[in-house]
């Protein structure tokens, strides 16, 4: 951007520590929405270096992809995601990277789009220098947390005090952008994609999910009924059963202890009190009548 002649307040041009309408500001660096590049162009500015981003190749594509469902998805109100989207972090460095998580609306001090706080990065084939350059540009604008996403290795890393730091494939990212913590296997697994996906809609209160997950569990509460029916169908005929059985075994003169007893009343296998009882009629012991191995 050619610079604009000072007026007579001798403020400078925007993307100089300038606000929208050309007040200086406290914070002498562009603005994030001030241009090195041309948007909508293959390239960026690292440092000074003009390098190419060129268009991806699956290896890179698809977990990209993924990693913008699952961001995506997981945002509270308020908090908006982005992708590819440039930022101008100093004077010599205007990037963009793969995913991004900001503010909703324009931030009042600068009268430009909020800083994004969280971003994320796939590596495939990008120089490591670069991305690493990346990270400390970042940071050093004000960006909370950034990412690294190496598919092929199946690693995530975030960095942290000046070095990339690895992600235990079990653990989760939680921030306060997210409405739940996003498990790191869901951006490396498209399974665990999934699941994450379903959990993070329940937990924005997606309204359809949430019909769904109400009609199937009515729909469960009504096959438990009948289930429970039919359980009972089925225990009242083996409570009457082991009552039958018991009768005759009085009548047989069999005694009966507590332990016996017991084993009797909880029987809810209708077919062997049935057993149970034509062996009483005319067994001697009640060995014989219990006992699994008796004909």
């Amino acid at each position: 951007m050619d610079p604009k002649t000072p007026n007579n307040n001798g403020w400078t041009a925007p993307g100089h520590g300038t606000g929208p309408f050309g007040e200086p500001l406290d914070d002498p660096r562009p603005r994030v929405d001030e241009r090195l590049v041309e948007p909508e162009t293959a390239y960026e500015v690292v440092r000074g270096e003009r390098v190419q981003a060129s268009p991806s190749n699956p290896d890179h594509a698809d977990p990209h992809m993924q990693l913008d469902a699952v961001v995506f998805t997981h945002l509270r109100p308020g908090w908006r995601g982005a992708t590819d989207m440039l930022t101008r972090t100093d004077e010599r460095s205007d990037f963009a990277t793969d995913a991004s998580v900001r503010r909703e609306g324009i931030d009042p001090t600068t009268g430009a789009r909020y800083l994004e706080e969280v971003a994320f990065e796939v590596v495939n084939t990008q120089r490591a220098g670069d991305l690493t350059a990346k990270a400390q540009d970042l940071t050093a604008r004000g960006v909370r947390r950034v990412f690294g996403l190496w598919p092929r290795q199946k690693r995530i890393c975030e960095w942290r005090g000046g070095v990339w730091q690895v992600l235990p494939l079990a653990s989760v990212i939680d921030d306060e952008c997210f409405a739940r913590p996003i498990p790191v296997q869901a951006l490396l697994d498209a399974s665990a994609a999934d699941d994450a996906l379903a959990d993070a809609l329940l937990a924005r209160g997606n309204s359809r999910l949430a019909a769904v997950v109400a009609s199937a569990a009515h729909q469960g509460e009504a096959r438990g009924e009948v289930r429970g029916e039919a359980r009972g169908e089925a225990r009242g005929e083996a409570q009457g059963k082991a009552a039958a059985l018991l009768a005759v075994l009085q009548a047989r003169g069999l005694d009966v202890d507590e332990d016996v007893r017991q084993r009797i009343t909880s029987c809810a296998d209708s077919a062997l009190l049935s057993v149970w009882i034509t062996r009483a009629v005319t067994a001697t012991a009640l060995a014989d009548i219990l006992d699994a191995s008796a004909p």
